[in-house]
């Protein structure tokens, strides 16, 4: 009777740490997909970055550094923060955007689907940054382009900016996820 109790711990043991695991293994091979899709999505949404904004057109705000300062940090905790700030930015009003809207869609539902299972990795699904340099830096820089945003009153130049900023964000986020997650 003992050994039945005891291989009956065993098995649920087992199969917990089974499927607690199971999200992480899928964001091992589709992170990376998802990222590229995002990126894509993005290029094609708006096409080449409108003549009519070029006035309004910012330097890159970008850290080119950022996701090479993370050593030593958990690539799921960094990889859930930067999705957070994205899909938090795209909840704005993107009434002013002439993007062709099935992929403006297409676009933020990748991104929640990316949240979601990046929250079943990190334990928990707590967001609770580790204050650290590169969390500061992430943090300042989404605040920059909210600033944008508002100061621009979300004008369709504005969201050309943040579209364009995003891009290069997630190519940074590749080379990032590329370097840290192995399948």
């Amino acid at each position: 009777m003992a050994v039945l109790k005891w291989l009956s711990i065993c098995l649920t043991l087992f199969c917990q740490g089974t499927a607690a695991s199971k999200p992480c293994r899928w964001t091992q091979f589709r992170l990376g997909k998802l990222n590229d899709v995002s990126i894509d999505l993005l290029s094609d949404r708006g096409g080449l970055f409108p003549l009519m904004c070029a006035e309004e057109n910012v330097e890159q705000m970008f850290p080119e550094d950022l996701y090479k300062n993370t050593e030593g940090e958990d690539v799921y905790v960094v990889a859930l923060e930067a999705m957070r700030y994205v899909e938090q930015l795209y909840n704005n009003s993107l009434t002013s955007v002439s993007w062709n809207k099935t992929k403006l869609n297409m676009f933020q539902n990748v991104i929640y689907r990316q949240v979601q299972n990046l929250e079943l990795c990190v334990v928990g699904g707590v967001w609770e940054s580790s204050g650290d340099g590169w969390s500061v830096t992430l943090k300042t820089y989404f605040n920059k382009l909210n600033t944008v945003l508002k100061e621009k009153e979300h004008s369709a130049c504005a969201w050309e900016i943040v579209r364009k900023e995003i891009r290069e964000n997630l190519v940074q986020f590749k080379k990032f996820i590329d370097s840290r997650v192995k399948p």
